[in-house]
């Protein structure tokens, strides 16, 4: 597909297709999602970089209607996994099944795709099911594949999950262990809208009957074009050393970290983290029309990387220290 790609393409055409569909689908979504530009941002850069995303939120802060609504106007398949407590790995992937010709009486198996097999899924509280459950997710995340009774079947390309996860309810969980924390490129906060969206959003919603139509900007074929355009970006050597200098600076036991993180940081990220943080700053720049990397691409895509894979200490619990305090800390020291 690279070489292909490579060969094949205008990179001058592509790149102006490029930022004509990323303005594109984000008007197609202000259509339907109200403030939370930040958000949809951070969501495209996961596509486009070929990641996945969790999204920590509140209910009703509009989780499924946002990933729904960027899913069609992407011209992307899309399914939703509700998990729960009770769910099994072939409910996720897919089961063989046994059935028989009538005319020969042969009996045959016969592989019935489960809802994993999408360009976007939405895994709805992804940490209410069982850890057998989601490493199945996480084997597809990380492989682009499932294994079923011994078979292992692909997945087409361009894949891309939204896990969601409700930070207040926590009895009846199983928390994501740190091993599958780390497949996740962001992991993106929902937060409240001011007064005058959620104004806007209580006028749109009780006087309108049928919603807008989203139409598709782009397909699954260009979006991998799209995902190839990204790797080609140039970054430098002193922003590339930036880069793993704030990575290294999570880490407690690095002889560069601050005082902040050897007090109040158990865990820093892993060199998972640094390739990225390179990838999406690489996005966002694309995005902005840019043919170039900047430190202040890394400031702006710190926290959604890296929150998720620093882990705090109980002494930053019981000084009231949050792991946004203290990575916001961290960027200020290294990025300025």
């Amino acid at each position: 597909m690279t070489d292909a790609i490579a060969n094949n393409e205008d990179p001058k055409a592509l790149v102006e297709r490029f930022g004509q569909t990323f303005d594109a689908i984000r008007l197609e979504v202000r259509k339907l999602i109200v403030g939370q530009d930040e958000v949809v941002e951070q969501l495209l850069l996961t596509l486009l970089v070929g990641g996945h995303c969790l999204i920590t939120g509140m209910p009703g802060t509009a989780k499924t209607l946002l990933v729904r609504t960027l899913a069609s106007a992407l011209g992307l398949s899309f399914k939703r996994i509700q998990f729960t407590p009770d769910l099994m790995p072939t409910d996720i992937t897919g089961t063989d099944i046994l059935e028989e010709d009538q005319a020969t009486g042969k009996r045959t198996w016969t592989f019935v795709p489960g809802p994993l097999f999408a360009h976007v899924l939405l895994a709805d509280e992804i940490n209410r099911t069982p850890p057998k459950t989601q490493s199945a997710l996480l084997e597809a995340m990380q492989e682009l594949s499932v294994t079923v009774r011994g078979n292992t079947r692909r997945i087409a390309p361009p894949f891309f999950v939204l896990a969601t996860q409700n930070p207040i309810e926590l009895e009846g969980t199983y928390p994501l262990p740190e091993a599958q924390l780390d497949r996740f490129l962001f992991n993106v906060v929902l937060d409240y809208l001011d007064s005058d969206q959620e104004l806007r959003v209580v006028a749109d919603n009780t006087s309108r009957v049928d919603p807008p139509v989203i139409n598709a900007c782009t397909n699954a074929a260009e979006i991998l074009k799209f995902q190839w355009l990204v790797r080609q970006v140039p970054m430098s050597d002193d922003v590339a050393r930036k880069a793993v200098a704030l990575v290294r600076a999570t880490r407690p036991s690095d002889p560069t970290s601050g005082e902040d993180v050897k007090k109040y940081a158990r865990y820093g990220a892993s060199i998972r983290a640094t390739m990225f943080l390179a990838l999406a700053a690489k996005a966002r720049a694309l995005a902005a029309g840019r043919y170039h990397v900047t430190v202040e691409d890394l400031s702006a895509l710190a926290l959604p990387v890296l929150r998720h894979r620093v882990l705090a200490n109980y002494q930053a619990e019981s000084d009231g220290v949050s792991i946004d305090t203290l990575l916001s800390r961290v960027v200020k020291g290294v990025l300025g």
